[in-house]
């Protein structure tokens, strides 16, 4: 039994008294147990809770020279949208599209991930949620997730306030790496369907709903589902059907651009050598219905969110030009709807109008030209 405190003595203070729980945290780990171990393979050693991940590398012996490819990333404000509709099953897979995809750009092969998840208060079935979506898209990816941390902050984060983030760590061969510096004139440049917004532009996509006095739990008639459950649509991933791609056709891939933030332009720049340039061509593809009703909402047009939102368009795939129909064939045999939306070119842009490069990379220019389709690609 507890005594009081003597006069003059300060009360005795405790960690859960702070607002820290370390019960629910061990409970949180045993409801996330068994969908992080479906993603180990032997390469994992050590299992779930220890201090680190152990990742068995002894296979990159038979590399001639390996590079270590490595990405960071969060899923940004769509988790406000999670937490107001409470559903969190569906975040988890946008965390492992923003990390692990990233790795893919370079040609590399995920290896593992770890995630990182901050917390006012911690909900073990909730927590369980969330790494229970980001386990399932790391096996979709075949990526192990073999480590992670869950962190209680109570008094910097309201009790049902929460923010992910992850890393991952892949590997390709030197002389197989993807980039600018295969890309040459007459590339196709191929687009890959999005699954909807994925997780970049929240911020404006909430700026607009608030603008408009709509609530997350309305019915938007458009999209056949409330705005909360359209919004949440999960980020599309895409690693597997692009290493299959490359792994199809050997050296007719020379680089990829994922399409996240900065839009579309300026992510599809960053990949081109500089000196080239590409138009890329709303007429052959119709952005899904989630963004032509908010800017509906908005009253704005479509052009304006092209460096916010990805429009329909989630990836890029540069192409060697004798290649493209094989390409496009292989990535819709792999259920990943695509199309040529441009060729690269050289020299001096026709106009002043490009973006050119993109986050410090001096890379080549891109512009959208032409009307978005009405109809359904």
């Amino acid at each position: 039994m507890t005594s009081p405190s003597s006069p003059g003595e300060s009360p005795r203070s405790t960690y859960s008294e702070a607002g820290v729980d370390t019960a629910a945290g061990d409970l949180a780990v045993e409801l996330m147990k068994s969908s992080v171990r479906r993603t180990h393979g032997p390469e994992v050693l050590g299992g779930v809770g220890g201090f680190a991940g152990l990742y068995d590398a002894a296979f990159l012996k038979d590399y001639r020279h390996p590079l270590l490819a490595t990405s960071t990333d969060g899923v940004g404000t769509k988790v406000a949208i999670a937490q107001a509709i409470d559903k969190h099953d569906t975040i988890g897979q946008d965390l492992v599209g923003m990390v692990v995809d990233d790795i893919v750009v370079t040609g590399a092969k995920p290896l593992f991930m770890t995630d990182y998840i901050a917390t006012g208060k911690v909900y073990p079935e909730r927590i369980a949620d969330i790494v229970r979506g980001i386990a399932e898209a790391c096996t979709a990816t075949g990526t192990a997730l073999v480590g992670g941390e869950t962190a209680e902050h109570p008094g910097l984060l309201g009790p049902d306030d929460y923010d992910v983030a992850g890393a991952a760590t892949g590997v390709v061969e030197k002389d197989d790496m993807l980039g600018a510096h295969l890309v040459e004139p007459g590339d196709a440049v191929i687009a890959l369907a999005s699954s909807g917004i994925h997780s970049n532009g929240y911020s404006l996509v909430r700026h607009i709903l608030k603008n408009a006095g709509l609530g997350y739990g309305d019915r938007a008639a458009d999209l056949g589902a409330t705005w909360g459950e359209a919004l949440l649509e999960p980020t599309r991933l895409y690693t597997l059907q692009l290493l299959n791609l490359i792994g199809r056709h050997p050296g007719s891939v020379h680089a990829l651009s994922h399409v996240t933030g900065g839009g579309i332009a300026a992510n599809l720049a960053r990949v081109l050598p500089k000196g080239t340039w590409a138009d890329v061509d709303r007429s052959t593809w119709s952005p899904s219905p989630v963004f032509r009703t908010l800017s509906d909402v908005a009253g704005t047009t479509l052009e304006s969110s092209e460096g916010t939102w990805n429009l329909g368009v989630g990836f890029f795939a540069v192409i060697a030009a004798d290649r493209v129909d094989d390409a496009i064939a292989s990535l819709r045999s792999d259920g990943i709807g695509s199309w040529q939306a441009g060729v690269v070119q050289a020299g001096e842009t026709p106009s002043a109008d490009y973006e050119q490069g993109a986050k410090g990379v001096d890379g080549g220019a891109v512009r959208l030209v032409g009307q978005y389709s009405d109809g359904a690609k």
